[in-house]
C-alpha cells in the first residue's frame, strides 16, 4: 500500500491536471451567479487504523484486525452561495458517503487465514466555508461533516470455517467530523449565456478525528476524496452604466499574428545536448539514486555512448523523457569515455551540508561504480569533499525556497583537464552528447500571436480561429503578451486554408477588448525537413553565462547557421522564485544569446538570418522539462537554439 501522503499528492496532481487541461473562459458579458446548484461524484480512498475484533454479539474474530484500505463511491447534491465581489462563500453537500473497505488479512491461531470486509455507508451533510482565489477558478473549502449511518454490513471469512455475513454491532448512529479541500471551477458555457455551467474537479481530506465508527474498540477511518462536480447557475446580463464624465481613453491594443511560410509536420533534428557534470544525491542518502541508470558488469562491458544517439523508445515520448534518459546515463557515458581514453583522469568533488566527510562519501560511491562496473583504474580518480559546491545554488542572504535550492547543492561534481571528457562549453561542462530524433510540431510550425501590454493591462485573452466553412477552434486563455499555437492543430486534416482569428479579452477594469486578423496556412509535404538544435545551461538566477559559452556560440553554433536560415531562441527558467522575475530572466538569457550570435554572424559576413527570440520564464506549458527532480530544474535553466535552414 502506498503511504497516505503519496496518495494525497498523486490525487491532487491528477485533479489539477484535469483543471488545467485547456477548457477556457472568454471575456464575460454577464454578472456571475450568486447561487449554484448541482451534483457531484467522487471516489473515497478509505484508510483503516486501530483495532477491531468483536464484530457483533455473536462473533468475535480469534485474531484482531488492524490496518486496511479500499475505494468506495461518493455522490451528492450540492448548493453554493457566492456573493458578488467577495472571496468568501458557503457550500452544502448532502451525500451518499461510502466508508467501507477491506482490512489487511490476518492469520487465526489455527494457522487459518482470515479476511474482513466492511460495507459501512452514511448519509452525510457537509456544510463548508468556501474561499475563492481572485481572478481564478481555484477555491478552498473547510467545514464539518455530520454523517448518519445507513449500512453496517460486514463479510468475514476464515479458512476451515463457514463464511459469515452480518451486521456490525455498537455502531454510532451519528458521526461528527471535519474536512478540508480544494477545487477548480472550469466554465464550459459561452461567456454571453445567462445559464452558467461549470465542471469542478475537487479533492478533500477527512482526518480520523471524529471518525470512530463504533462505540467499542479503537477502529478509525481516514479518507481522501477525489472527484468532479457539475454545477449550474443563473447569471444576469451586464447593464452598461451611464457615463456622466469623460472617460480616460483606453489603450489601443495592437494584435498581430505571425505565420510560418509553410507548416512542417515534423523535422529531423540533430541535437547537441550539454551534459551537466553533476550527480545529485537524495537528502540523507549516500547511495547513487535509483533514477540514475546503473549497469551490471556485463552490460557495462558492451555499453557505448553512441547507443544513446537515437534513443527514443515507446515510453519516451517528448524531449524531457528522452534527454533525461541521456543525462541519467551520465555515469555510463563517463565510464565509456574513461575506458576509451586510458590517459584521462578525473576529480570527483562531493558536496554536503553535513560536512566534507559526508561529501567525500558521496564521491566515493561514484568512484566505486566506475571502478567496479567499467574497470577504471582507481589511481585515475581523485575524490574530495566540501560543505558546498564550488558554484552553489543557495546564495548568501537568501531566505526563500531554501529547501529546493539545497537539494541542488547535495551532489558530486565531475571535473577534468582531459578534453576527451570535458569541453569548453560552459567551462567544466561535460562534452555534449549528440542526439538524432524526429520532432513533431517543430518551433517554426507555430502560429505566433502577439498583443502588446496584455500582461500589464488585460486579465486574460483568448482567440477563436474560424475556417472558411465556419468551423471554430478556441484557444486560451492567455495572460502573457505572446502565445503560440501549432499550425498543424489549426489545419487539422486540411492541406491549406484561410482563417479568421478573433482575439477577445478583458481589461483589468472589466472592459471587453476585441481584435481581428486573418491568415493563410499551407502544410508542407510529408518529407521531414532537417534542423539543428543546441542548448546551453545556466547557474541558478544567472543570465551572464555567455562568457563561458562565447567560444561555443561563436565557433560552433554560428558556424552552423547558413544564409537565409531562421534561428529560433527560447529562454527558460526553473520554477524557483517569483514568476515575473523568472520571465524577465529568461528573456535576458535569450537576448544575450541572440546578440552573441548576431555579432559572430556579422563578423562572418552572414546578414540574411532571421531571429525569433522568446522568453518563457517558468511557464510549465512550454518548459522543456518538469520541475519535480533537482536535475530537471537544473536543465530548465536553459536557452534552446533551433536552426532551421532555408527551404
Amino acid at each position: 500500500m502506498l503511504p497516505i501522503n503519496k496518495i494525497i499528492k498523486t490525487t491532487i496532481i491528477c485533479c489539477l491536471m484535469v483543471a488545467m487541461a485547456g477548457i477556457t473562459v472568454k471575456a464575460q458579458t454577464t454578472i456571475a451567479p450568486t447561487w449554484w446548484f448541482g451534483v457531484s461524484g467522487a471516489a473515497n480512498f478509505n484508510f483503516y487504523d486501530g483495532t477491531t475484533q468483536r464484530l457483533n454479539n455473536s462473533l468475535i474474530a480469534p485474531t484482531a484486525f488492524h490496518k486496511g484500505h479500499d475505494i468506495r463511491p461518493y455522490g451528492s447534491i450540492l448548493m453554493e452561495y457566492r456573493p458578488a465581489r467577495s472571496v468568501l462563500g458557503v457550500m452544502l453537500n448532502v451525500a451518499y458517503d461510502g466508508r467501507g473497505g477491506k482490512f489487511k488479512d490476518v492469520v487465526a491461531p489455527c494457522n487459518c487465514p482470515a479476511t474482513l470486509e466492511t460495507n459501512t455507508s452514511y448519509i452525510a451533510v457537509e456544510p463548508s466555508l468556501r474561499l475563492t482565489v481572485p481572478s481564478t477558478g481555484l477555491y478552498f473549502f473547510a467545514g464539518p461533516r455530520v454523517a448518519f449511518n445507513v449500512s453496517k454490513d460486514f463479510e468475514y471469512t476464515q479458512l476451515k470455517q463457514p463464511n459469515t455475513n452480518g451486521q456490525l454491532s455498537a455502531m454510532h448512529k451519528t458521526l461528527i467530523s471535519g474536512q478540508v479541500g480544494a477545487g477548480y471551477d472550469i466554465m464550459v458555457s459561452p461567456a454571453s449565456s445567462t445559464t452558467k455551467v461549470s465542471i469542478s474537479p475537487f479533492v478533500s481530506f477527512h482526518p480520523y478525528f471524529g471518525q470512530e465508527p463504533r462505540s467499542i474498540e479503537s477502529w478509525s477511518v481516514t479518507t481522501v476524496r477525489a472527484g468532479i462536480a457539475l454545477k449550474f447557475g443563473k447569471a444576469s446580463k451586464i447593464t452598461p452604466k451611464a457615463i456622466t464624465t469623460t472617460p480616460a481613453p483606453m489603450h489601443d491594443f495592437v494584435f498581430t499574428v505571425t505565420t510560418p511560410t509553410g507548416v512542417p509536420l515534423k523535422r529531423q533534428v540533430s541535437e547537441t545536448l550539454p551534459l551537466r557534470n553533476s550527480v545529485f544525491f537524495d537528502e540523507g542518502a549516500s547511495q547513487i539514486p535509483a533514477r540514475y541508470i546503473m549497469l551490471s558488469t556485463d552490460q557495462a562491458s558492451i555499453f557505448r555512448e553512441q547507443q544513446l544517439q537515437n534513443e527514443q523508445s515507446d515510453n519516451m515520448a517528448g524531449r524531457s523523457a528522452r534527454q533525461l534518459n541521456v543525462y541519467h546515463n551520465i555515469l555510463n557515458i563517463l565510464g565509456d569515455r574513461l575506458r576509451t581514453n586510458p590517459g584521462a583522469v578525473i576529480v570527483l568533488t562531493g558536496a554536503s551540508a553535513k560536512g566534507p566527510a559526508d561529501g567525500k562519501e558521496l564521491a566515493q560511491a561514484v568512484k566505486q561504480y566506475l571502478i567496479t562496473q567499467f574497470a577504471v583504474d582507481a589511481s585515475r580518480i581523485t575524490i574530495a569533499g566540501r560543505n558546498k559546491p564550488l558554484i552553489p545554488s543557495e546564495q548568501p542572504g537568501g531566505t526563500k525556497e531554501l529547501l529546493l535550492l539545497r537539494t541542488g547543492d547535495r551532489r558530486v561534481d565531475i571535473t577534468s583537464t582531459s578534453p576527451e571528457l570535458l569541453t569548453e562549453v560552459g567551462g567544466d561542462m561535460m562534452k555534449p552528447v549528440q542526439i538524432n530524433a524526429t520532432q513533431a510540431n517543430p518551433p517554426d510550425s507555430q502560429v505566433i500571436l502577439n498583443i502588446d501590454s496584455a500582461k500589464q493591462l488585460l486579465r486574460s485573452w483568448s482567440v477563436d480561429v474560424t475556417d472558411d466553412k465556419g468551423t471554430v477552434q478556441h484557444f486560451g486563455p492567455f495572460i502573457d503578451d505572446q502565445a503560440n499555437i501549432p499550425g498543424n492543430t489549426i489545419l487539422g486534416g486540411n492541406s491549406s486554408g484561410d482563417y479568421k482569428i478573433v482575439m477577445t479579452g478583458e481589461t483589468r477594469a472589466g472592459v471587453p477588448v476585441r481584435k481581428e486578423s486573418a491568415v493563410h496556412l499551407i502544410r508542407q509535404d510529408e518529407t521531414p525537413t532537417k534542423g539543428l538544435r543546441y542548448s546551453i545551461l545556466y547557474d541558478f538566477d544567472r543570465s551572464n553565462a555567455i562568457v563561458s559559452y562565447d567560444k561555443f556560440l561563436t565557433n560552433v553554433v554560428s558556424a552552423s547557421i547558413t544564409d537565409g536560415s531562421t534561428v529560433i531562441i527560447h529562454g527558460h527558467t526553473d520554477n524557483i522564485g517569483e514568476e515575473d522575475h523568472n520571465l524577465k530572466l529568461s528573456k535576458e538569457r535569450a537576448l544575450d544569446v541572440q546578440h552573441t550570435l548576431e555579432r559572430a554572424l556579422i563578423k562572418a559576413g552572414k546578414t540574411n538570418v532571421k531571429f525569433e527570440t522568446i522568453g518563457f520564464g517558468e511557464d510549465a506549458g512550454n518548459a522543456p522539462f518538469e520541475n519535480n527532480l533537482v536535475e530537471e530544474r537544473f536543465y530548465n535553466r536553459t536557452v534552446i537554439i533551433d536552426i532551421i535552414p532555408v527551404k
